[in-house]
């Protein structure tokens, strides 16, 4: 397995070395797979105690409290990282892929710290693999360029790649300076995986208009330069049944208690929930602009319905995602200021990493959770929502701009650039009543309990087997 991001990270606190599980989806989603087959993992080591517990080859064993594979760590200098990570991974190739209108910033020292990372992790596994044969799975918009690297320096490796976000038309992607050399890159590929098929079909006819390839729409297949790669949708998902063991135990019981009085929420509360990154692609000041208008139009609603946003800070170098942070301070502010009465104030927000025993407890708390992405290669945390959802009592909101609203079919499907339309269904969500609640989301907790992260992971495994 590579990604830039790590399943655990070591820390520094108070002069001791702690571990943690960082903010990511898709290393939440993985971990299980790793643990499962028992293999290495090789990622960007980005922890303060990261090289303390290594040994001499950057290896340490995890998960830190049951170790059961290896997680191999590269280490970058700050130039690197800055400039691939913050610059051509998230100033470019993020709002390139994402339709909510934002400017990818090119520029050519970020194209070029990206190559050095690319052929510095390529380099990195092909040590490991050697003249093997090996299955290596690559993760996300990181490493567009490491299979065709990989694939020169290992004939014998079968490669994959899960893009983990959308992929844009072709007329969106030709604004790229360097579009050639990251379609070749991804077209060293054995497999490259999108979450829907509409993605897979935005790729093929990217190749088509840039590269001299041979597409096969029908096949959902390009050669080029006499290699086959297979491009198919495989919608990414979580472990349903840990999820939804670990949301009914008594722990998570206590959690919710803790919640409940930390911040003053009285069991008569309608809570709503929204627990997201802080990008701006998740659609946050759409959010809140909505709860303005529910509040205008239902003043019922005031000193009942409380929203609590849990948003967790990323990306904080880039001027963007600075101006969004303070935008969402001062809407938040403003509803605050505007319909605030005694102790009561409707949007809690908290900016901070919740680890997942604590967002299992506000699932569990949520009469409602809204999920309003602008663009959104899946989103797992309305699976999560789900599979935490042992009492079958909230309500999913879900974006039409997610990959899962592909598969999420009973949830209110909302349109997030329309406040009002969100507001109507955070009203519908409220006013729903118990036996369409829980007839709604049993549908939902069958569909991602069949559908779910091993379900995933052996659709890809399968496919690359029948490549050896």
């Amino acid at each position: 397995m590579v990604s830039n991001r790590e399943p655990y990270v070591h820390v520094y606190r108070d002069g001791q070395v702690e571990w943690l599980r960082p903010a990511s989806g898709l290393t939440t989603a993985l971990d299980p797979v790793m643990q499962a087959s028992r293999g290495l993992w090789v990622a960007h080591g980005s922890g303060s105690a990261d090289a303390a517990v290594t040994n001499e080859h950057g290896v340490v064993a995890v998960p830190p409290d049951r170790p059961n594979y290896h997680l191999k760590r590269v280490w970058l200098s700050k130039h690197l990282e800055d400039a691939y990570y913050y610059g051509f991974a998230n100033s470019a190739l993020w709002p390139l892929c994402h339709v909510a209108y934002r400017r990818p910033v090119f520029r050519q020292e970020h194209w070029e710290a990206y190559r050095e990372v690319n052929r510095i992790f390529a380099d990195r596994v092909a040590r490991e693999i050697q003249s093997d044969a090996a299955f290596v799975f690559v993760q996300d918009y990181h490493f567009a360029l490491l299979p065709q690297i990989l694939r020169a320096r290992c004939p014998r490796a079968v490669i994959a790649q899960f893009w983990h976000i959308p992929w844009p038309n072709p007329e969106v992607f030709r604004i790229c300076p360097w579009k050639e050399e990251i379609l070749e890159g991804l077209l060293g590929n054995d497999i490259l995986g999108f979450h829907i098929r509409y993605h897979c079909d935005n790729f093929i006819a990217t190749v088509d208009r840039e590269l001299e390839a041979r597409p096969d729409r029908e096949a959902t297949a390009i050669v080029y330069r006499r290699h086959l790669t297979k491009v198919r949708s495989f919608p990414i998902s979580i472990d349903f049944e840990d999820i939804s063991r670990r949301a009914g135990s008594a722990d998570i019981k206590r959690l919710m208690g803790v919640i409940r009085r930390q911040y003053h929420l009285s069991d008569k509360v309608v809570l709503g929930v929204g627990v997201d990154r802080i990008d701006y692609t998740k659609g946050l000041p759409e959010r809140l602009e909505a709860l303005d208008r529910l509040f205008a139009r239902h003043p019922e609603y005031r000193g009942r319905v409380v929203f609590f946003q849990v948003g967790s800070p990323s990306r904080t170098h880039i001027d963007e995602y600075r101006r969004l942070n303070e935008e969402i301070d001062e809407r938040v502010a403003a509803l605050n200021r505007k319909y605030a009465r005694g102790e009561w104030r409707p949007v809690i927000f908290v900016r901070k990493h919740f680890g997942l025993p604590m967002l299992l407890a506000l699932y569990r708390l949520a009469h409602f959770l809204v999920v309003s992405s602008l663009h959104d290669g899946m989103n797992l945390v309305a699976k999560e929502f789900v599979a935490a959802q042992v009492d079958s009592h909230g309500v999913l909101l879900l974006s039409r701009f997610t990959g899962a609203a592909r598969e999420l079919r009973d949830a209110l499907i909302v349109n997030p650039y329309a406040p009002d339309e969100l507001a109507a269904e955070i009203r519908r969500a409220i006013e729903m009543e118990p036996m369409e609640i829980r007839r709604r989301m049993g549908r939902l907790r069958a569909l991602v309990r069949e559908h779910n992260i091993y379900w995933w992971a052996t659709s890809v495994i399968k496919k690359l087997a029948k490549l050896v």
